[in-house]
């Protein structure tokens, strides 16, 4: 993702511009972080890059089917863990990108490694686990799928809750379709992850979602379409309207498009938010 030699030199001096917010004082309501496959990083390396971009955290997802989920392995959380503690960015959160291509809603394996991500989130001292359902997973009017994920859901969150971690469930349903979900399951360990770029994409108001969801949201992916934060459709400032409005206080995480590159764009994305999310 970082290809173009200008583009690099022209995103180190705009590092230099800013100062680094490393890992965020314990009073600051928002902190910033991003998808280390957003920033096209998928192992220890990516806690460098995060301090480059002047990130306060990293969102790290355990890995594909084909190299099995490589987060699992006790060594990997170690060198994640290591690399966090040397600079100063910290563990924000897992992910299973895996389970938009194996499935919670038909393919069984997909729930033994959902249990193996709960221990590794555990491990890294992680809260949230975010659940894709996308792609294969989709859900949308697929009403047996969603039957399935939510028993899936009712078996997995004792399991959650006792690890002390929150299953985060990122999907394509409006907001009554996942609070439907979360109704049935009845459990504090399941949430939302709500993705304002998805939920524009699909039609959504976001600003209403946001409300009607409530404290049921866990954290927030940050992206709007192509466009560079506040260049789009989405008005950020109607975003922390509601996030005001619903006391929310985490993780920010940027998944957004770098059309000028990552250590071009994420830093101007991260100073943009933080004008508006400032504390």
């Amino acid at each position: 993702m970082i290809q173009a030699t200008s583009a690099a030199v022209a995103g180190l001096a705009l590092h230099a511009q800013f100062k680094p917010l490393l890992a965020a004082p314990a009073d600051r309501r928002f902190k910033i972080g991003a998808c280390d496959w957003s920033i096209g990083k998928s192992d220890a390396s990516g806690f460098e890059l995060a301090k480059k971009l002047g990130l306060d955290g990293l969102e790290v997802d355990m890995g594909s089917a084909k190299d099995r989920l490589p987060l699992r392995r006790p060594e990997v959380q170690k060198a994640y863990q290591d690399a966090a503690k040397q600079y100063g960015v910290e563990i924000a959160s897992v992910a299973m990108g895996v389970l938009n291509n194996v499935p919670l809603k038909s393919e069984p394996v997909s729930s033994l490694w959902l249990l193996d991500g709960i221990e590794a989130c555990r491990n890294l001292g992680a809260k949230v686990i975010l659940m894709a359902c996308f792609a294969r997973g989709e859900l949308k009017g697929d009403q047996p799928g969603i039957d399935r994920v939510t028993e899936v859901f009712k078996e997995m969150a004792p399991r959650a809750e006792k690890a002390g971690v929150v299953l985060g469930f990122e999907n394509y349903l409006s907001a009554p379709e996942n609070l439907a979900v979360l109704e049935k399951v009845n459990s504090p360990a399941l949430k939302v992850y709500y993705d304002v770029g998805n939920s524009t994409d699909k039609g959504y108001d976001i600003y209403q979602e946001i409300r009607l969801l409530g404290k049921n949201i866990c954290q927030f992916h940050f992206k709007d379409g192509g466009f560079l934060l506040g260049k789009g459709r989405i008005d950020f400032k109607k975003v922390r309207e509601a996030l005001d409005a619903i006391e929310y206080r985490g993780w920010l995480h940027l998944e957004a498009a770098a059309p000028n590159g990552v250590l071009v764009d994420y830093p101007a994305n991260r100073e943009f938010l933080r004008g508006i999310f400032d504390r």
